[in-house]
Order: structure tokens, then sequence, then C-alpha cells
């Protein structure tokens, strides 16, 4: 993972919560096996769709609801590249943040469609839509949590901030 996150857009509105990203009954199944039904309320195939580095687009909200843990590591374990969004459930963001899953706030999604392939860049909050050849500013993810987010999430990154090798 590096600073740099380039994929195809799945676009999705507003308040997607975690319910619909990580769907309660499942919650006893493994994290593979409940990835399986990632976004299936509104989304039934996307789990069979999504490839590695596909990066989700929301509207405003995403990851309310619940603090549930599995809601991004279903989509980290989809091998999704990123979120990007107009705003995130604070909760939701840590998490994601904290198993190295990227989330970014953008303010306006409007301007991409499904289907667009997108090059984020962290350190530089910028998004470039590569389909449509325009440019747009994001909030800029600090040093340490684009560091946090390449080496795998919070636990590698303290453990190289004190000294332990894995």
């Amino acid at each position: 993972m590096s600073e740099m996150i380039r994929g195809r857009v799945w676009k999705y509105g507003h308040n997607i919560n975690t319910d619909i990203i990580s769907p309660g009954q499942y919650m006893s199944l493994s994290i593979e096996e409940q990835s399986q039904h990632a976004m299936e309320a509104i989304d039934p195939d996307f789990s069979k769709k999504v490839r590695p580095g596909d990066i989700i687009v929301a509207g405003d909200n995403f990851g309310s609801g619940s603090s549930r843990e599995t809601a991004p590591l279903v989509l980290k374990h989809l091998q999704v590249g990123a979120i990007l969004g107009n705003f995130f459930a604070r909760i939701f963001f840590r998490n994601a943040i904290n198993i190295g899953l990227p989330v970014v706030e953008m303010g306006d999604t409007s301007y991409i469609d499904e289907g667009d392939m997108l090059e984020i860049d962290l350190l530089k909050g910028k998004v470039i839509n590569i389909t449509k050849g325009q440019e747009y500013k994001t909030a800029k993810l600090p040093a340490h949590l684009v560091e946090m987010v390449s080496l795998g999430g919070l636990e590698p990154y303290l453990a190289k901030r004190m000294g332990i090798s894995s």
C-alpha cells in the first residue's frame, strides 16, 4: 500500500450504515464468510463484482450506526482499495484506519460516477478522475495516518514505532 490508490468506482448514496456494510445476522461467521454478504441489502452481488483495489464512493455519513468493527474488516477482506465519501461516521473512520483501510473525505462526491477510474493521492489530498479527466480536492490524511494505513493498521504501526519486530 502506498499513498497512491487507483481503482474502479462502486457508488452508493448517503447514510450507508454498518448494518448494510456488514449485516448483523452474519456476525457469528468468519470474516471471510461475512464478506460474501457485504453491502447485500443495496447491492446483492457486490462481493462477487468488487475487485482488489476498487474504490467505494459514498455520500454523507458512510459507516453510521453501530461501532461494529466487522464493517471495515469485510471491505478490507474484499480488498477494497479505499472509500471516498462526503464525510464518515467517526467510529467507522477510525476503525477503518486502525485496520489499514484508507478512508478519504471529499465533501462532494456527486461528480463521480459508478465505473469511473480514480487515482487518490492520500498525502496531497487530491483525486484524479481518469475517466473524466477531472481533479478534485480532498481532505489530506496526516502523514502518520498514511503511514499507519501503509503498514496495515494500528498494530503494525505501533510495533514499528516501538521497535518490535513481527
